[in-house]
């Protein structure tokens, strides 16, 4: 099989590998799409390489379809369409037993330690299997499909605080994930959505998806904005969507009183900013993060796909064969479209 496989940082490309065969407890997915991410591009450049096995096929936001199961495997018909939670956790550190796996002491990432989904096959280990890492679905296309990964993160960080109709929610960034905050706050009701970034052609993606308001942090002035639209009373929730510096103390500035802030987005290592922890204390702020995902937001996130409530077909908006991988890579990097599926074919 064809798989596009990481050796070292800077050394990434196609090559050919067996087609594994499962073993005892073990499934093989036949991948339909994988889409990138910037997290991609971040282990194929080295500057993030915890976790990551030389050698490992990368992918994490994986469509696909059952091949093949192992002896002892019941309840994954062959063909049926599939998706997998890329956290394969121990179940016995304190972390998996407070219910928070994808913070496992001795936690494993499909597309970083075990290979993932940019090959024609994917092999599902048997501890994954056990754990209910490959998620059945409801037919849908397979580039919408994709993004139960990312939607799946978007769902947990957003399961940090509560957003309630007539909100006024305020997104910094019109990255993918931006664009995902956008309209999950529109299916939870919020009545006024403020999207922030620099691209004229994002920011009218936005106001289709369901921004109410759109504007360039480069010639407006935000917070004026802010002021305008919630009569100076401040947003009921703000979410960091871009690892912005500067953000990090706007973001409270913005909040209203007894306003959420999440800091979805994660920031450059070692980064630090002055922050003023009076508006916290004043505005009786609520201030939270949001890391990666359960495999319970994995099954949310493909109901929420399922329901048409995520216009995958805007956020999915370009896709190459598997062969042409290093060019998948390159048009996330030039920032081409929104988000790049990889397609073997």
């Amino acid at each position: 099989m064809r798989a596009a496989v990481l050796n070292a940082p800077h050394d990434f490309g196609l090559t050919t590998r067996p087609t594994p065969e499962p073993g005892p407890g073990e499934v093989l997915l036949r991948v339909e799409a994988t889409t990138l991410c910037g997290t991609d591009l971040r282990l194929i450049s080295g500057a993030k390489t915890a976790g990551v096995r030389p050698g490992v096929v990368l992918g994490h936001e994986i469509a696909g379809r059952i091949e093949a199961v192992g002896d002892g495997v019941d309840g994954y018909p062959v063909g049926a369409q599939a998706t997998v939670s890329i956290v394969v956790s121990c179940n016995h550190c304190s972390a998996c037993l407070a219910g928070r796996e994808h913070f496992c002491a001795n936690l494993e990432l499909i597309g970083y330690a075990i290979d993932g989904g940019l090959a024609e096959h994917l092999l599902v280990p048997a501890r994954a299997v056990a754990n209910g890492n490959v998620i059945l679905t409801p037919e849908m296309p397979a580039r919408t499909l994709c993004l139960a990964e990312p939607l799946s993160c978007v769902l947990n960080g957003a399961g940090q605080f509560t957003t309630r109709p007539g909100d006024t929610v305020v997104v910094l960034g019109a990255g993918p994930i931006g664009l995902l905050h956008t309209q999950l706050a529109k299916a939870q009701g919020a009545s006024r959505i403020i999207v922030t970034n620099r691209s004229a052609g994002r920011r009218e993606l936005a106001l289709e998806l369901g921004a109410t308001h759109a504007v360039d942090p480069t010639s407006q002035d935000l917070q004026a904005v802010v002021d305008e639209v919630t009569d100076g009373q401040g947003a009921d929730v703000v979410v960091v969507a871009i690892g912005a510096l500067p953000l990090a103390n706007q973001a409270l500035e913005l909040a209203g009183i007894g306003g959420r802030v999440n800091y979805f987005a994660g920031f450059p290592k070692g980064s630090t900013t002055e922050m003023d922890p009076n508006i916290i204390h004043y505005k009786e702020l609520q201030v939270t993060g949001g890391s990666n995902a359960r495999r319970s937001d994995v099954h949310r996130a493909v109901q929420v796909l399922g329901s048409g409530a995520i216009t995958a077909d805007r956020i999915v908006t370009h896709a190459f064969e598997l062969s042409d991988v290093d060019q998948a890579v390159q048009a996330v990097s030039d920032q081409l479209g929104v988000k790049v599926a990889v397609e073997p074919r």
